[in-house]
């Protein structure tokens, strides 16, 4: 087990409501660590973990840590001159990164790690619940909840655990799982990473890190993820099982067939055809669902149980999750932030959409991503008949000048995109309910806060429809 292990009788997590973060803290309350932390702001996420016996405090201070803190668990995102981590060293109290903290939790346990440039969270979720279907109580740690706040950790009575490894700060090294998927491999997270070069280096560092006699599911379509497959053939203590619909694949996907927002899917596996349903759209979602498919069947779970159990999976809070409809209109929350996931989910829409018409708003994640990706940001955003643009979310960022959202909006307009610029948060909900008609579907996409305008969207939609 990591040595991390002996600090988190008593961890104190700063930015305990993220993603990632609160998941740990989850499981570590539920095998009776003392967990305190502290988050920029109250959320749903904040009250479950009070509900679990955690002490959280709104707003960072020194004084928050407590007397008895047995370590600090940060993530990158954190500062070094954030007030608790200042005074923990200044106290000696040590500091553990969250991917840390993960490595000890994975100890002792059958670990699949889910690695890629997109898709982890969707691809984890589906692994969690169709294992917990068949029984198996798999503990794991995903990215984003899968319905009501709290649910994207569990500690189970299982031998399993499914956790989303992250690449954007290289924290996925610290990871040897008996079994690894890797989705895709892109170029993203440009603050960390200068170049491909880098990116296929990294990657072959996690694959380098699965324990002997273990397995690597890989994309047989994906061009990057086929160039690390080559880059990483020597190891011969390492199977290798290829997903998708290329020829060559070890797993082969035969056909993804859309019914609405399901989708039936066919593999050819070991020669039989294995035929099941994915109750998302799109196949983007049918191929993450190959990944877990093979996966599970890496660790002995029988092929056409776990099929049928993957059509458990309904989609996970912020992947295409309906947030309502009103006047006639539904609204869609999308998570899709880089230009191959908005194309994915956009995709997706459209063939669920049929003839009805698809209006979204964006908002840009990280600075930096916009600097080298709105070109083709801009071009995803043809797929839809007309688009919103607002302002950059920052998240730990500080700003680059000259890079605004306007460099989205002029990149979607010179590709014949219906897009304008929304510089008013609030004033958006109005706008996009102004946009609408009936039988209209409405994508709120971004990782930031443009969650939250779904629910305000519905509320001026239905204002208007009782008006009229």
């Amino acid at each position: 087990m990591n040595d991390a292990a002996h600090d988190l009788h008593a961890p104190h997590f700063i930015g305990i409501g993220g993603a990632g973060m609160s998941g740990l803290a989850k499981i570590l309350a539920v095998r009776g660590a003392k967990v305190s932390g502290s988050d920029s702001k109250e959320s749903d996420t904040v009250l479950a973990l009070r509900a679990m016996g955690a002490a959280v405090q709104v707003g960072h201070a020194a004084e928050n840590v407590p007397d008895g803190a047995s370590s600090i668990v940060v993530s990158s995102a954190i500062r070094e001159d954030n007030p608790e981590l200042a005074a923990a060293r200044l106290r000696g109290i040590p500091v553990v990164h969250r991917s840390d903290a993960l490595a000890a939790l994975m100890g002792g346990r059958r670990a699949i790690a889910v690695a890629g440039t997109h898709g982890k969270t969707t691809t984890t979720s589906m692994l969690a619940v169709s294992l917990a279907t068949l029984g198996l109580d798999p503990s794991y740690a995903i990215g984003g909840d899968l319905d009501a706040p709290g649910s994207n950790a569990h500690h189970g009575a299982g031998e399993i655990f499914v956790a989303e490894a992250d690449e954007s700060d290289r924290s996925f090294h610290k990871y040897a799982p008996e079994v690894a998927i890797i989705l895709n491999v892109e170029l993203d997270h440009h603050a960390n990473y200068a170049s491909m070069e880098e990116i296929y280096e990294s990657f072959e560092t996690f694959v380098g890190r699965v324990q002997s006699g273990g397995t690597l599911v890989v994309s047989a379509d994906h061009p990057g993820a086929r160039e690390l497959t080559a880059r990483v053939a020597g190891r011969d203590d390492l199977r290798v099982v290829t997903v998708g619909a290329a020829e060559d694949a070890t797993v082969r996907i035969l056909s993804v067939v859309a019914h609405g927002m399901t989708s039936e899917v066919t593999v050819l596996l070991d020669g039989a055809e294995l035929p099941f349903t994915v109750s998302v759209p799109g196949r983007h979602y049918a191929h993450n669902a190959v990944s877990a498919l093979a996966a599970g069947i890496a660790l002995g779970v029988p092929a056409e149980q776990l099929a049928q159990a993957l059509g458990s999976y309904t989609g996970v809070r912020r992947r295409l999750q309906l947030k309502g409809e009103a006047a006639g209109v539904q609204v869609i929350d999308s998570y899709a932030h880089h230009p191959t996931e908005m194309t994915a989910d956009l995709e997706a829409i459209r063939e669920a959409a049929g003839s009805s018409r698809v209006l979204v708003v964006f908002q840009p994640h990280l600075f930096s991503r916009t600097q080298q990706l709105s070109e083709e940001m801009g071009q995803a955003l043809t797929l839809a008949d007309a688009s919103v643009v607002l302002d950059i979310y920052p998240a730990r960022e500080d700003p680059i000048p000259g890079v605004t959202s306007a460099l989205i909006v002029e990149a979607a307009q010179r590709a014949g995109a219906e897009t304008a610029a929304e510089h008013d948060f609030a004033a958006a909900p109005a706008r996009l309910a102004a946009l609408a008609r009936p039988g209209d579907l409405v994508l709120t996409m971004g990782a930031g806060d443009v969650t939250t305008l779904g629910e305000e969207i519905l509320k001026h939609l239905s204002s208007v429809a009782v008006q009229a």
